[in-house]
């Protein structure tokens, strides 16, 4: 049974894949959220580097804070309500999926050690252009925020995060007779 599962790739990254994504899910629901020191973290460096590029595209922004009570942070333009970057929203999961993706997929470990960051690196950065849009959004036609937070960012958000997995798969993996095609 276990030289079959090994012998099949797909099986075998299929539940590799599931294996981190539940240890994953327990780590995170069980310790890291309760203590919410994490996603503080993350959800103010979000607010911090999105406020300091709608500062530099010459808005002036709320002072960016977080509700502890709440685990919400919010930033935004002067003269509106804000946006509000939940845990949801902050990208942790999304690094936990690109993660999981890289490392249960085959490749070498020295490549993985530079793919990995460098990919959080870009998912972090395409989150910080995403809250800076919604903020000019909710600045410039609030009536459509809802529909672009759910859709259209969610879309391209994960759209980037595929086209991380693809590069992966098919240009830094060293798999040479298998190919990810879409």
């Amino acid at each position: 049974m276990l030289k079959y599962l090994t012998e099949n790739k797909i099986l075998f990254f299929l539940i590799k894949a599931f294996g981190l994504y539940l240890f994953w899910y327990i780590l995170y629901d069980l310790w890291l959220h309760p203590k919410s020191t994490l996603d503080n973290i993350v959800s103010e460096n979000l607010a911090y580097w999105s406020s300091l590029v709608l500062d530099l595209g010459g808005f002036r922004t709320i002072d960016y804070k977080t509700v502890s009570t709440d685990n919400i942070t919010v930033i935004g333009v002067d003269g509106t309500h804000g946006l509000w970057v939940g845990d949801p929203c902050n990208g942790i999961t999304l690094f936990a999926l690109f993660v999981g993706f890289v490392i249960a997929y085959p490749g070498s470990i020295k490549n993985k050690l530079w793919f990995i960051p460098s990919g959080m690196i870009l998912i972090h950065i395409i989150n910080i252009l995403r809250i800076v849009s919604l903020c000019l959004i909710v600045y410039y036609a609030p009536n459509t925020l809802a529909f672009n937070h759910t859709y259209t960012f969610t879309i391209l958000v994960y759209a980037c995060v595929f086209g991380l997995w693809l590069l992966w798969a098919n240009k830094f993996s060293n798999t040479r007779n298998t190919q990810v095609k879409v």
